[in-house]
């Protein structure tokens, strides 16, 4: 009876096609990139290959692991670093602009048991990450300005919402690495042309508002440069009473006769107290 069931190539097709298929639900191979969760009637049991953070990305082999069947099944886990696109959001600044955001973040998944036990799989995880970003990036934005995502304080605002993220991340057994804000615009047509006027509007009252600034500080620099040098010309003319006289007298004559300039006759008498000065060239 067995040599003729031996004998039938169907039969022996049939065993070892049986074999193959214990043998792959008995052994799996766990890739160097993923983590394995094996589970016993639902409830986790071990954890195969799992994410070191003093471990070099590619530095452990694969594994091979045997698990019971139908008792045991196994979930594989992306040990690399993954990416959630975060919907297109509008954001309501504080000057009252609003600006379509487009953002994303990348994180990996540090501990798949409490992933496993809290969300289940890596497709969900994704999603809850992504609500997350949008209301982190909501609350973020909504408490500045629009200039302040063209400024160097846009570093600090990405890193507070990487922390906001990453508080809600590490429930759920993830890690955010990193975020950014793919593009930050205003929205088109009408609301765009009201927030640049609005803009330009802002930026004359600053300049209006920086030159009155610089006119008043000239204006008092002026006063003070004009008040020392009235007491300079004080103290100095004080000194000699008589030279201060006859410097005063050449800048008369000099404003006086200029301002003919060879083309009007002066008419006075040599015995005027205005010429006493050419009366006494000594003096």
């Amino acid at each position: 009876m067995i040599r003729k069931f031996w004998a039938n190539p169907l039969a022996i097709a049939l065993v070892i096609l049986a074999v193959l298929l214990f043998i792959m639900m008995t052994v799996s191979i766990v890739p160097e990139t993923k983590q394995a969760i094996i589970t016993a009637y639902g409830k986790p049991d071990r954890i195969v290959n799992p994410y070191r953070a003093d471990e070099d990305f590619g530095a452990t082999p694969g594994n091979l692991v045997a698990r019971i069947p139908f008792i045991e099944q196994i979930q594989f886990i992306d040990k690399r670093i993954r990416r959630v696109e975060m919907a297109r959001q509008e954001v309501l600044s504080t000057d009252q602009l609003r600006l379509q955001v487009d953002a994303y973040a990348r994180f990996r998944i540090t501990d798949p048991l409490r992933m496993y036990t809290t969300i289940r799989t890596e497709d969900a995880l994704g999603d809850q990450l992504r609500t997350i970003l949008g209301s982190s990036l909501r609350n973020e934005l909504g408490k500045r300005a629009f200039a302040t995502l063209l400024s160097p304080e846009r570093g600090q605002v990405m890193e507070n919402i990487q922390t906001a993220l990453n508080i809600e991340a590490n429930k759920y057994g993830a890690q955010v690495i990193d975020v950014r804000i793919k593009r930050a615009d205003l929205p088109e047509g009408t609301p765009l042309q009201s927030a640049y006027e609005r803009m330009r509007t802002a930026r004359q009252q600053e300049a209006v508002a920086i030159r009155a600034e610089g006119e008043k500080q000239a204006q008092i620099i002026r006063a003070d440069a004009e008040a020392q040098a009235a007491r300079t010309y004080a103290e100095s003319f004080g000194k000699d009473p008589s030279f201060y006289d006859f410097y005063r007298s050449m800048e008369s004559y000099s404003r006086t006769f200029e301002q003919g300039k060879g083309d009007t006759n002066i008419v006075i008498s040599p015995d005027n107290e205005y010429l006493r000065n050419f009366r006494n060239p000594g003096r």
